[in-house]
């Protein structure tokens, strides 16, 4: 094993509280480099380097790009190694394809996303019906687990969505019969 001089601690202190100093106009800004605030202390062994972990070579060979990948603009380009199973396509393709077009720190950005994963399930379970396969729901969502592990909240989102589905169901009769009541009054009326 290679012997080391040991780092000395009040050097990365004072250099710690330093950069945090230097930016306290930032609101929040090092509020982990001041060793005084570390939610880790004493547990974190220091070793010295630890400022040090974004300095590193990056890979020089980027993956094969043979999907659509979908990246943020705020990057100006698509990382080394990406997650190509689940290209974009369909409705919530194009969706995701419009969110993509707005930054990060924006609603414009995750609103449609989050949209684009209920399409996408809705899309999976036509693709599925288009296979012949009949999905199941509840296994694919966990629901057993959640009825084995978790009972009393499983209860407890069932009651939920059963009121839910009644109100829902219940506003849409009434407005029926109030449209009916309205043409039926109209009829009479002229």
């Amino acid at each position: 094993m290679e012997n080391r001089p040991e780092p000395d601690k009040t050097i990365e202190a004072d250099r710690d509280r330093s950069i945090a100093d230097s930016y306290k106009h930032i609101n929040g800004w090092g509020i982990d480099a001041d060793p005084e605030n570390d939610p880790t202390y004493p547990m974190k062994e220091w070793n010295g380097s630890d400022h040090q972990r974004f300095n590193y070579d990056k890979p020089q060979e980027q993956q094969l790009i043979n999907v659509e990948v979908l990246h943020s603009i705020e990057r100006p380009g698509v990382t080394r190694v990406f997650g190509a199973s689940t290209p974009p396509s369909g409705l919530s393709g194009m969706i995701r394809r419009y969110a993509f077009k707005f930054s990060e720190s924006t609603y414009a950005h995750w609103v449609p996303l989050v949209l684009a994963d209920r399409i996408g399930v809705v899309e999976g379970y036509l693709d599925d019906f288009r296979h012949g396969i009949i999905p199941n729901p509840f296994a694919e969502r966990g629901w057993q687990a959640e009825w084995k592990y978790n009972r009393k909240g499983a209860v407890k989102n069932i009651a939920i969505a059963t009121v839910v589905t009644a109100g829902i169901c219940a506003l849409i009769i009434q407005s029926r019969k109030n449209k009916k009541a309205a043409k039926g009054k109209a009829y009479f009326a002229s």
